[in-house]
């Protein structure tokens, strides 16, 4: 990492090193001189009294800080910063809170306690289940001076620019029926187009349901079910066309994109969202937006409460082309959007801050060069937790981007899968030091090469899904070069699978490094907690896999399926135009790739060694070449195995029985203390 020494130094503690301060409070005025006493009421301002500076005076010894005081900030547009608004190595400009997590930059909008009246209407009333009208309030938000409320596209995989309803800093849920659990598909009527399995098809799709539920949303101006149609790894909303109580049977508005039917083994499941009919819960809502009206089932009394509608659909904070930037301690919250987005720039550092209910991402980070977020919070995002990306692979030049000791947990809450705690890609990013945690499908998507992931602690993850694994890659083996080393994967994936894994190498990936990893219980169905599926040149070495139902999987492809995708569109435009990896660049680099795109037999072959196996059921399965494992049920010399420490005594027998085995830095794995993060989560 290039990051400047003075620029890190003041991040760390916390003082302008002789540089100038202004001061944002809630307060305050636009028209004050931005001083601790008298300071602006927005960072706006603050922003365009720093741009005077450097045109007037220019940055002072130190750079600007911009103090920000505690309090809530609404932000009807986003914050923006661009190339005019740069600092230097030497001279950065930092937006810092005064105090961490205190300093709320929300995207939303609140509603007053007053705005929410008794529900009368007999018509809702109708709709409602009779327990539930009494504690339903209603807000009126058009004449309010709410503005657009957004729609649900007929179909939809990701998150549609619609708000959503906040109450006292807690996501509230969108009625829905069933309420905590999944509808089953009973049969399938018509699975509608799936090309996948050669069924051609005219007709959007139509499934047989369980029970008489359904028969209470005939009134329902419109019903949309979110659910695993087909695979489960691949969840969506769809609208509903037709309901037929008679026959129980539902038809869709549009067909789904692998078609209704099971591509997985276990049940093909949905709820239905955004329904007054089941709003029957406290804490839950449902929104009328073309009448603009707010059903509420409080979770508690509205007069303790704050209640707030997410309205910003652009990043709460945006730079845009700028460098030296340092935001620190600032909490982004209740946007539709993403809470913090970075394009371009240079040496940009988001350190200690909190990104919470957002409607999309926390933090996006998309080209530029060594940027760092380091020691963040980020949980309860709508789609992924953090998104940091830059380099250029045409010619491998690395970003050196930085992602460490951040804290993402709780992602996924509108998108279920594919939005993952982190994607990371181009050339050249740095993952360490980060708790990834409770994520419904995978915890790392990453595309590109030479990345480097590093004492990482993972768990609770793939909880929803099937097919899957904590880290995910694949389709593409121009992406290679990356190393997964001294990381701690645990407790993944859901009982329903028929395969996940910790570390997923797909569809001819090819050319990675795994080595001094920790996996525990990180292994379902067939799959093993290191899994390769076609691919060949993986080299597994020096982990320790305990208690996984196997170790390491590999689905080997014959030599006409593998020339298959050679030959293929999709393979031909990665390998040869994306990138051109018969290029002296990319051969010289990674000198596996000499003759790569040949379709003449050949062996193809992973590596395995100097694994420990304790406990597995299976070591390992597929085309390796193996040598110095050890397969035990015998303890290897494990610290304090009740407690998952398993780091290793010095005198462990594994250093015996494995001559070379080296040293796996257990204990430094995870997040850490320092001033950034001067205390770790208690629930880890």
């Amino acid at each position: 990492m290039h990051y400047g020494g003075l620029a890190l130094m003041m991040a760390l503690v916390g003082t302008s090193a002789y540089g100038m301060d202004l001061h944002v409070a809630t307060h305050g005025s636009d028209s004050n001189p931005g001083t601790r006493k008298a300071p602006f009421a927005t960072l706006a301002r603050a922003r365009d009294a720093v741009r005077k500076i450097k045109i007037t005076q220019g940055l002072p010894e130190g750079g600007v800080t911009v103090w920000v005081h505690k309090g809530i900030y609404p932000q009807a547009a986003g914050f923006t910063l661009t190339e005019e608004d740069s600092g230097t190595r030497q001279r950065p400009i930092a937006y810092r809170a005064v105090r961490k997590g205190e300093a709320r930059l929300s995207g939303g909008k609140e509603i007053p306690v007053k705005a929410f009246q008794p529900l009368t209407e007999a018509a809702a009333l109708a709709r409602l289940e009779e327990k539930a009208g009494p504690h339903v309030l209603c807000a009126d938000l058009k004449s309010r001076g709410f503005g657009e409320f957004g729609q649900f596209q007929d179909a939809f995989e990701g998150t549609p620019a619609v708000p959503e309803l906040f109450f006292n800093d807690r996501r509230m849920t969108l009625a829905r029926w069933p309420n905590d659990d999944w509808a089953r598909v009973a049969k399938v009527i018509e699975s509608g187009p799936a090309p996948w399995r050669n069924h051609a098809s005219d007709q959007p799709g139509t499934f047989e349901y369980e029970g008489d539920r359904p028969s209470r949303w005939l009134s329902a101006p419109s019903v949309w079910l979110h659910g695993y149609w087909c695979f489960d790894w691949h969840s969506e909303t769809i609208r509903v066309r037709s309901i037929d109580p008679k026959t129980r049977q539902i038809t869709f508005a549009r067909p789904h994109v692998y078609g209704l039917g099971s591509g997985n083994p276990a049940p093909r499941r949905f709820y239905a969202v955004n329904l007054l009919e089941e709003l029957d819960k406290p804490g839950e809502y449902y929104l009328d937006g073309e009448r603009g009206l707010l059903y509420f089932w409080p979770p508690e009394p509205l007069g303790r409460g704050r209640v707030v509608l997410s309205a910003l659909r652009e990043p709460v904070i945006f730079l845009q082309n700028a460098s030296h930037i340092i935001l620190q301690g600032l909490t982004v919250e209740e946007c539709i959007g993403t809470g913090i987005c970075m394009n371009g720039g240079r040496e940009n550092l988001i350190a200690a801050c909190l990104a919470q209910n957002t409607g999309q991402s926390g933090i996006e980070i998309e080209g530029g060069n060594s940027h760092r977020v380091a020691a963040c919070d980020i949980h309860d995002t709508g789609t992924a937790g953090l998104h940091i990306g830059g380099g250029d692979r045409k010619t491998l030049t690395p970003s050196h981007h930085e992602a460490i000791n951040n804290h993402i947990y709780r992602v996924s809450r509108r998108q279920r899968t594919h939005a993952y705690h982190i994607h990371v890609s181009g050339v050249g990013v740095r993952l360490a030091h980060n708790l990834l945690h409770d994520g419904p499908h995978q915890a790392i998507g990453l595309w590109g090469n030479d990345h480097l992931i590093e004492y990482n602690e993972i768990h609770h993850t793939g909880m929803e899904t099937d097919d899957c694994g904590a880290f995910y890659m694949g389709r593409n083996p121009s992406e290679r070069g990356n190393i997964l080393r001294y990381n701690f994967w645990h407790d993944i994936g859901s009982a329903l699978t028929h395969g996940s894994c910790a570390v997923y190498f797909d569809d001819g990936t090819g050319g990675q490094t795994v080595f001094g990893n920790v996996f525990y219980r990180a292994a379902g169905g067939q799959f093993g907690a290191v899994f390769v599926h076609g691919g060949h040149n993986n080299r597994v070495r020096n982990n320790i896999f305990i208690e996984c139902k196997k170790a390491i999987g590999h689905a080997p492809w014959n030599d006409a399926y593998w020339n298959e995708w050679i030959e293929g569109d999709l393979w031909r435009e990665r390998l040869l135009k994306e990138v051109d990896i018969t290029s002296p660049l990319y051969l010289n680099r990674y000198s596996e790739l000499k003759n790569f795109m040949d379709t003449a037999s050949r062996p193809r072959f992973n590596y395995a060694s100097r694994n420990v196996a304790y406990r597995c059921e299976t070591f390992l399965s597929g085309n390796w070449k193996e040598t110095d494992n050890l397969i035990t049920s015998d303890d290897p010399g494990f610290v304090d195995t009740a407690s998952l420490n398993f780091r290793l005594k010095d005198d462990a027998p594994v250093y015996q029985k494995i001559p070379g085995f080296e040293k796996i830095p257990f204990e430094k794995i995870g997040l850490y203390r320092d001033p950034l993060r001067v205390r770790l989560p208690k629930d880890r």
